[in-house]
């Protein structure tokens, strides 16, 4: 065997044995994951000022509660499609929803507006494990963390209201 020929082989073993070490390892990871879509049984979302939370959607049960644009509370039931509820776990990976902390809450009882600042908790329950975070919507944390709850709810209105469309 040459210099070179020899490089070549141990290179190629030591490079070899750490990417079959690491699909083994994360392959692993990923089908213990606590969050998988697998194992998804229901999310819900409440959110409102802090005195007057009316606004609700459970999944599982398919009961939706909201006020409109004229304040009169529609009550429905809509339950979303499969590629509705892949879409929201897909949208919560790529925000981050797993690693916000529970409380994003700013409990600031000194500002007049303090009981009229919209409130979020959102859920997300799997068969071993369930997320919950509460989000006040001036919540003073973290830029990149306010901007990703933001971002979530967004996303969960517009699938909420593209299911309601649909249902139509």
């Amino acid at each position: 065997m040459t210099d070179k020929s020899k490089k070549t082989f141990l290179l190629a073993t030591i490079v070899g044995s750490f990417l079959i070490y690491s699909i083994i390892y994360y392959a692993q990871v990923l089908k213990d994951a606590p969050y998988n879509l697998k194992e998804f049984k229901s999310f819900t979302i409440k959110y409102g000022t802090k005195d007057s939370m009316v606004n609700y959607y459970n999944s599982a049960t398919g009961e939706y509660t909201y006020l409109n644009k004229n304040d009169s509370l529609i009550k429905k039931h809509l339950f979303l499609s499969k590629s509705d509820i892949d879409s929201l776990h897909k949208e919560a990976r790529i925000f981050g929803f797993w690693d916000f902390p529970e409380n994003e809450l700013n409990n600031d009882s000194t500002n007049t507006n303090y009981k009229k600042v919209p409130r979020y908790i959102i859920q997300f329950n799997y068969k071993r494990k369930s997320k919950l975070v509460q989000f006040d919507a001036n919540y003073n944390g973290p830029a990149k963390l306010v901007d990703a709850n933001r971002g979530l709810i967004t996303k969960i209105r517009d699938i909420l209201s593209g299911a309601e469309e649909k249902q139509k």
